[in-house]
């Protein structure tokens, strides 16, 4: 299954209320859950970016409905990148031309 990095930085009500992170993480899994993304690992981060989820996804649309869906809550603002594992990468670069 595909995997995607989300780059999640929080907004002014986000922080405000950062106590509730916990609460609203669960509740991210469950909309995924409900969109059919996968929300392997949430980390919280020093850096660019104050967050990163690892999420597992069918398709990168549901994927993009999940970020859409989060970052309308108004705690977050999302980046989502495409992730290949190690084997994945191997594989693509033995089908090189």
């Amino acid at each position: 299954m595909p995997m995607f990095i989300l780059s999640l930085n929080w907004t002014d009500q986000g922080i405000r209320n950062v106590k509730d992170a916990p609460k609203r993480a669960q509740a991210a899994r469950d909309l995924g859950k409900k969109l059919g993304v996968d929300m392997k690992q949430l980390y919280l981060t020093s850096g660019e970016s104050d967050l990163l989820a690892i999420v597992d996804a069918q398709t990168g649309d549901s994927v993009a409905k999940f970020a859409m869906a989060i970052g309308a809550l108004g705690n977050v603002r999302t980046r989502t990148a495409r992730a290949w594992t190690e084997s994945e990468f191997q594989k693509l670069l033995s089908e090189l031309p």
